[in-house]
């Protein structure tokens, strides 16, 4: 990602550096939106909302945090003793994220982490982070490649939306536009803007709790506990399925 299409990282680093911005959902339909923005990019534990609160006590041994941004989660987790690495596509991201004291952050895309850098007992994808899978082919690959990179008895904690809890006539429209693509209803193509910086379009998936289970199916994966909030938002808790050993 060059610094033209860094639009995420620049928005956190004016944050970081006293300025107020907006950060600009874009929709390949024409929808246009606006996040929660900076400052739940940088929220402490105590303003997390409690599905969050609830879902970070399962982390367990070494983590990889996949999409750190600001690293609010590997930051809380680093003070509470734990080895962390965050990772981040955004290099301003990262660079946000050692100014503010993590001390093991890389910038690298989901597709560029591997068993090159360790086992993890936790990968952490909080901040409706499972949509980072993209789509279904890619997130049944990349879920059987964190089989690699992590340990025996290692859990995925996730956070997702449940895009069908809506009764907005644009989404319920774009859903059924995916369905006619063939794509699966919650598998948006967006870009995100910020001042004169755009990044790339790219797809974010985001799926009810059925359909987690099933692009988990035949993965090593299976969903432990749901941890649900007051909105569509949900986290869940996803545990490493044990090998079959055969006795002689």
């Amino acid at each position: 990602m060059n610094d033209n299409q860094d639009a995420f990282g620049h928005l956190l680093f004016d944050y970081l550096e006293g300025q107020r911005g907006v950060e600009i959902i874009e929709r390949e339909d024409g929808w246009i939106g606006t996040s929660a923005g900076p400052p739940a990019y940088f929220a402490e534990y105590a303003d997390w909302p409690p599905h969050q609160q609830q879902a970070i006590q399962c982390v367990v041994g070494r983590v990889l945090d996949l999409g750190c941004g600001a690293g609010r989660h590997s930051l809380y987790l680093q003070q509470q003793g734990f080895d962390v690495l965050g990772v981040d596509v955004s290099p301003l991201a990262i660079e946000v994220s050692k100014r503010r004291g993590l001390k093991k952050a890389q910038v690298r895309s989901i597709t560029q982490v591997s068993a090159k850098l360790g086992k993890f007992d936790t990968i952490l994808m909080l901040g409706n982070n499972f949509g980072l899978l993209g789509n279904p082919r890619r997130a049944r690959w990349l879920l059987k490649r964190f089989q690699t990179m992590t340990h025996q008895h290692a859990r995925i904690i996730v956070e997702s939306n449940d895009i069908y809890q809506t009764t907005d006539p644009d989404h319920l429209a774009y859903q059924e536009f995916n369905r006619q693509r063939s794509r699966m209803a919650g598998q948006i193509r967006i870009r995100v803007r910020y001042k004169k910086y755009m990044t790339p379009w790219f797809d974010y998936l985001m799926v009810a709790k059925a359909e987690m289970k099933e692009i988990l199916a035949s993965t090593g994966w299976v969903v432990k506990q749901f941890i649900d909030s007051d909105k569509a938002v949900y986290a869940a808790v996803i545990e490493k399925q044990p090998t079959e050993r055969h006795q002689e």
